[in-house]
């Protein structure tokens, strides 16, 4: 009977305890960080009452009139927005890198792309801010370029790395005995990449898409730059403020009911979040069954 090895042993048990000790350690701060904000941002909604909160359209901490209607209203149509543009612009420009771009290109690009992904969030909204803003005036003929439209552009540019880079890595990863099987059956390449690859890859490609979406979601800085953060009704041209500019930029001056405000606005946001990965999951789960 072959004994066993002592110290390996030893460094498997400590490795398995590692790596449960890591599981159990993000298990812990999502429920520390939902209990901190269910906490913190009660108050204020029991104050306020929930209703007029999600429905008010008034922002007015001055006054005491906490509504955050608009600024709920302006985060979904934003990301929504962003989405719908940076999602099929994304995955194209992943199917050609990973499957069609010849290697000369390809040795460019991808690099480039990585570049983007790793680029500081302030560093977009300064060149939407400077760059994108005055072109939105000067091309639609409005009184200033900041508002939603700017911001869905710059959280399009922003998502598109991410979606890419996982989306891209996914695709190659599919194993290529599926495409061979596929061109043997007469399939074209075109064919084969769209019908067998891409639906080959589809849980990394839906990876890719909550990644991008929780960076649409989140983003705060870049977004504060060129939105206006004005508790506007959403409208492309005017001035409009997004759950995470809201907190981003009165935290640091706001006191009593309004910090418990902007603590509702977070625990509202979480909740956003939450609910953007449970209807994800749901349906990419409906679809593997």
């Amino acid at each position: 009977m072959k004994k066993t090895n002592p110290v390996l042993k030893a460094t498997e048990t400590a490795m398995r305890l590692l790596l449960t000790g890591c599981g159990l350690a993000a298990v812990g701060f999502v429920i520390v960080i939902t209990g901190y904000l269910v906490v913190s941002g009660i108050p204020a909604i029991r104050e306020v009452g929930l209703i007029p909160f999600l429905t008010g359209t008034v922002w007015k901490p001055s006054q005491d009139q906490f509504g955050i209607l608009p600024v709920i209203l302006t985060s979904v149509l934003g990301t929504l927005g962003a989405i719908l543009i940076g999602v099929p612009l994304g995955l194209l420009f992943a199917i050609y890198l990973g499957k069609m771009a010849p290697k000369s290109i390809y040795q460019v690009i991808r690099p480039t792309v990585d570049l983007l992904a790793g680029i500081p969030s302030v560093v977009y909204g300064l060149v939407g801010m400077m760059v994108l803003v005055p072109f939105v005036r000067k091309v639609f003929h409005v009184a200033d370029g900041v508002g939603l439209f700017s911001s869905i552009i710059v959280l399009t540019v922003m998502v598109l790395p991410s979606i890419i880079s996982v989306s891209e890595t996914a695709l190659k990863a599919v194993p290529h005995e599926y495409e061979e099987a596929s061109l043997a059956l007469g399939a074209t390449w075109n064919e084969t990449v769209f019908k067998v690859t891409f639906p080959a890859a589809k849980s990394g490609i839906a990876a890719a898409v909550v990644l991008g979406i929780g960076r649409a979601v989140g983003e705060a800085m870049a977004i504060m730059m060129v939105c206006g953060n004005v508790a506007n009704m959403p409208s492309l041209f005017t001035s409009v403020r997004f759950l995470t500019t809201a907190i981003a930029g009165e935290m640091s001056y706001s006191s009593g009911l309004h910090r418990q405000a902007l603590f509702s606005v977070a625990l509202i946001l979480y909740c956003f979040i939450m609910i953007i990965n449970m209807v994800l999951n749901f349906f990419l789960k409906k679809k593997d069954t």
